[in-house]
């Protein structure tokens, strides 16, 4: 008899155990809330790391002329370097 109530109540204990730690985790949430009250009004207005990220590479480039780029053909240093550099042209 014992084996069939075990293996009922293990068969069931999800059904029984996510009611229960849910209400748990209700409850420890609200306790939380009223023991610590509300967050500063400065913590919820932060910027995430990412989008001060984002403004500091904005403000780094504001005052640079982003069209005038060095011309592939002079930059030398990202082609493979051929064997005595034998296929690479001189640069003049």
């Amino acid at each position: 008899m014992w084996s069939v109530l075990w293996a009922a109540v293990r068969s069931k204990a999800p059904y029984v155990t996510f009611p229960v730690a849910f209400v748990v985790g209700l409850v420890g949430s609200q306790l939380e809330r009223f023991l610590r009250g509300d967050p500063p009004a400065t913590a919820l207005d932060e910027k995430s790391i990412s989008e001060q990220r984002e403004d500091r590479k904005l403000q780094e480039i504001a005052g640079e002329d982003l069209t005038k780029v060095v011309s592939l053909k002079d930059k030398l240093e990202f082609a493979p370097r051929a064997v005595l550099n034998r296929n690479r042209p001189e640069k003049s």
